[in-house]
C-alpha cells in the first residue's frame, strides 16, 4: 500500500493505477468506512482512500481541534483491506498561503445543514473537487448517513461535468441502531446509551407511514415526541423532505426522507431514513 502526502506524489501514484474507486474520509475509521472500501474494491481495479480532516468545513476551531484522529490505526486498517493508496495531505499542502477559491453549491445545500452549519457545504464541495481533480477516480463512495452531503455532491458533479460516478451505500449502524460516525467516540457512556433514540424516532416515523399516515406535521411531531420523551430536547430539526430538493412538502410522498439533528452533550448527531 502506497502512502502519499503531497499532491505530486498522489498524481504520480495515480498514473500507475487503472480504474480507481475513491473513498474520501476524515479518518478515525469505523466499519461504515470499511464497508465503502470493500464495495470499491469489488467494483474497481484499485482503491484510494483519503485521510484528511478538512479545516474549511468546520464552523468552529474547537470542533476542528476536538475531531478524533487515529492516523496509524487507520493506515493499518486500510492495509488489511487491500487499499492501493492512502492520501494524507497536510492542510498547508491543500490550502497554501493565498488560497482563495471555493465551490459554492446552491439548491440542496441551502436547506437544513446549510443554515445550521454556515460554510460547511462549501468546504466539503471545495475539498472534494480538489480530490476529484487530483485522484481522477472513476467512482467515489459515500454513506447515506450524510444524505444531504450526498445530494450536494451529486449536484456539483452534474453541474460541473465532473466525470465520476457517485455511489451511495446504506447507512452502517451499530447493533442498537446508532448510525456509524467518528463523532460517536466523543459521547460519554451515558450519552452513548441514549443515542440510539435517534434511530428509534426515525423508525417511529416509518411505522406511521406504513400504517397510512401521510401528514408531514403529524409524522414530524411523532418523531420529535420520541426524542423529547427520552430527554433529548436540544433538537436542531426533525423534518421530512423531498430527497431531490431537500425541501419539505405538506403531504409525504413516495421517496420521502426523514432527517433529524440533535445536540447530545458536546456532540451534534444527525441521522436519516427513507420512509418508504
Amino acid at each position: 500500500m502506497k502512502l502519499c502526502t503531497t499532491v505530486q506524489e498522489m498524481r504520480q501514484e495515480r498514473a500507475q493505477l487503472g480504474r480507481v474507486g475513491f473513498v474520501p474520509t476524515m479518518g478515525f475509521l469505523h466499519e461504515g468506512h470499511l464497508s465503502l472500501v470493500r464495495r470499491a474494491r469489488e467494483e474497481t481495479d484499485a482503491v484510494v482512500v483519503s485521510l484528511f480532516v478538512n479545516p474549511i468545513q468546520f464552523g468552529s476551531a474547537d470542533d476542528l481541534t476536538n475531531y478524533p484522529r487515529a492516523l496509524e490505526r487507520d493506515i493499518a486498517l486500510l492495509r488489511r483491506e487491500g487499499v492501493a493508496c492512502v492520501f494524507t495531505p497536510e492542510a498547508a499542502e491543500f490550502y497554501p498561503e493565498g488560497f482563495a477559491t471555493q465551490v459554492d453549491v446552491g439548491g440542496v445545500a441551502l436547506e437544513l445543514e446549510g443554515p445550521s452549519r454556515p460554510g460547511h457545504f462549501a468546504g466539503v464541495a471545495t475539498v472534494l473537487v480538489k480530490f476529484f481533480n487530483i485522484i481522477q477516480p472513476q467512482r467515489a463512495y459515500f454513506g447515506q448517513k450524510d444524505a444531504q452531503q450526498c445530494a450536494v455532491v451529486q449536484r456539483f458533479v452534474r453541474d460541473l461535468n465532473i466525470p465520476v460516478d457517485i455511489v451511495t451505500l446504506p447507512t452502517w449502524r451499530e447493533a442498537d441502531g446508532l448510525a456509524g460516525s467518528s463523532r460517536n467516540s466523543r459521547l460519554t457512556e451515558a450519552e452513548r446509551h441514549r443515542a440510539p433514540v435517534l434511530h428509534q424516532a426515525l423508525c417511529r416515523g416509518r411505522t406511521l407511514v406504513q400504517a397510512g399516515e401521510r401528514r408531514r406535521a403529524v409524522l414530524e411531531g411523532a418523531m420529535r415526541d420520541v426524542l423529547v420523551q427520552a430527554g433529548l430536547v436540544d433538537i436542531d430539526y426533525v423534518t421530512i423532505v423531498n430527497p431531490d430538493t431537500f425541501q419539505a412538502e405538506e403531504e409525504v410522498r413516495e421517496g420521502a426522507l426523514a432527517l433529524l439533528a440533535v445536540q447530545l452533550g458536546a456532540v451534534r448527531l444527525i441521522d436519516n431514513m427513507p420512509l418508504f
